[in-house]
């Protein structure tokens, strides 16, 4: 029988096992990031449209041909959120977080563009976001580059390079756009389609072509860096002295934007060539001007967002280790008296190992159907309680994995200790 529903072409389930590869991925991102001092901020998924039209920009490929928007019963124009800092921005606003403030924050949530899906790139996908306001000088661009470096060497990935560039003040901007265009209309018959109608509207995104024939046009292009007005350039070498002195391998990319209109000074990128045309897994850069743009005081600020999925693939990619998120414990019982008791003794061990993950069996069955189930659920070890061992408060223990023969019997008062150093978990005491 067909199945009458299915899911939105690109909005995609996500199943055991690999939810652990998410709950591992965000508990590590989290650990690193409160260590860093950053507080989680919560986000709503829905937003005014007007907010991401006036962030993000009108021009856009977000804005323009991606962004799920849609009237509601009121009237409101709302969207679902293509990208968290906008919608970060207008929560600091409101909540009064950012005026004469530093703020340290991140974030971790869906987000949904309208686009073609394909591995890496789905319409609803996840991002991990970090994000600092009133900080203007250098300092907190290299902490936020350390920091997303060290969550991909704790996570276990390798082999990603670091892109800067920086985009200068809007002065810088404009003149380097005027530059840009006088070149590029030299060769506009060469141009690709989406180049050349982005040529006057946003010529800056004409330097992320992805057509091979406009970026052989672009490399006798200007470079942007040999427009920096001097507090830009002493903030992208300032950048650079930081990376430097911690270690951080990069290299200069002039051609490298942003899709975002908001972006201004440094901008980086963390790309890989593992993931085909989805090479990028973490960007960001400046945003100097969005909290006047939207309202509120000039405040410096600087951010990052990693896709979720990406770095899934790229964890799986690399065969980086990764919890399994199989059951450790598989727990047996043959008899009513023994059901009762292993309910009673698995609760005491979950009061006691806080960090087992274990299985209850339910259902019944001969104990043969149950260690089938036991095996196929991948834990290490099952535990049998029948009604006799359960009036004599004792318990067998069997190794699922490696020699299947091995087996014991223990006391019930013996059995947190003995799981606790053949798991390596830690025992909470009575």
């Amino acid at each position: 029988m067909a199945n009458l529903f299915q899911s939105v072409r690109g909005f995609n389930d996500v199943l055991p096992p690999a939810t652990a590869q998410w709950q591992h991925l965000h508990a590590v991102a989290a650990g690193i990031l409160n260590g860093y001092g950053y507080g989680e901020i919560r986000l709503p998924i829905i937003e005014q449209l007007a907010l991401f039209k006036r962030s993000i920009g009108e021009v856009t490929d977000i804005v323009e041909k991606e962004m799920f928007a849609f009237q509601d019963r009121e009237g409101d124009m709302l969207a679902l959120r293509p990208e968290g800092t906008a919608a970060c921005v207008r929560a600091g606003l409101e909540h009064g977080l950012l005026h004469n403030q530093q703020q340290r924050l991140w974030y971790a949530g869906p987000m949904f563009r309208h686009e073609r899906p394909q591995a890496g790139r789905y319409r609803q996908f996840h991002q991990l976001g970090v994000e600092a306001y009133g900080m203007a000088g250098p300092d907190i661009d290299v902490e936020l580059i350390a920091l997303s470096a060290r969550l991909f060497r704790q996570l276990g990935l390798r082999d990603l390079t670091l892109e800067l560039n920086s985009l200068g003040s809007g002065e810088t901007r404009q003149n380097y756009r005027a530059a840009l265009v006088a070149h590029l209309e030299k060769h506009l018959p060469s141009l690709d389609a989406d180049s050349q109608r982005r040529l006057h509207s946003n010529p800056l995104r004409v330097l992320d072509s992805k057509s091979a024939q406009t970026q052989a046009l672009l490399a006798e292009a200007p470079s942007i860096l040999d427009f920096l007005d001097d507090e830009s350039r002493a903030h992208f070498d300032g950048l650079r002295q930081g990376l430097d002195d911690l270690g951080i391998a990069y290299t200069v990319n002039p051609r490298l934007v942003r899709g975002l209109d908001y972006y201004s000074r440094g901008v980086f990128e963390w790309t890989t060539t593992q993931l085909g045309s989805q090479g990028t897994v973490c960007a960001g850069g400046r945003y100097d001007g969005l909290v006047q743009q939207l309202g509120g005081s000039p405040t410096p600020a600087v951010g990052w967002a990693s896709g979720v999925e990406r770095l899934i693939l790229l964890l799986n990619a690399q065969a980086a280790a990764l919890p399994d998120g199989a059951p450790q414990v598989y727990f047996c019982w043959l008899g009513e008296t023994a059901q009762r008791e292993a309910r009673k003794l698995a609760e005491s061990l979950r009061d006691r190992l806080p960090e087992l993950r274990m299985v209850l069996h339910a259902g019944g069955g001969k104990l043969q159907a149950q260690l089938k189930r036991a095996d196929k659920s991948g834990a290490r070890l099952a535990l049998i309680l029948g009604d006799q061992e359960a009036a004599e408060k004792r318990i067998q223990v069997k190794s699922l994995r490696g020699n299947e023969s091995q087996q014991q019997t223990l006391a019930w008062p013996e059995l947190p200790a003995h799981l606790a150093g053949l798991l390596e978990l830690s025992e909470k005491p009575t």
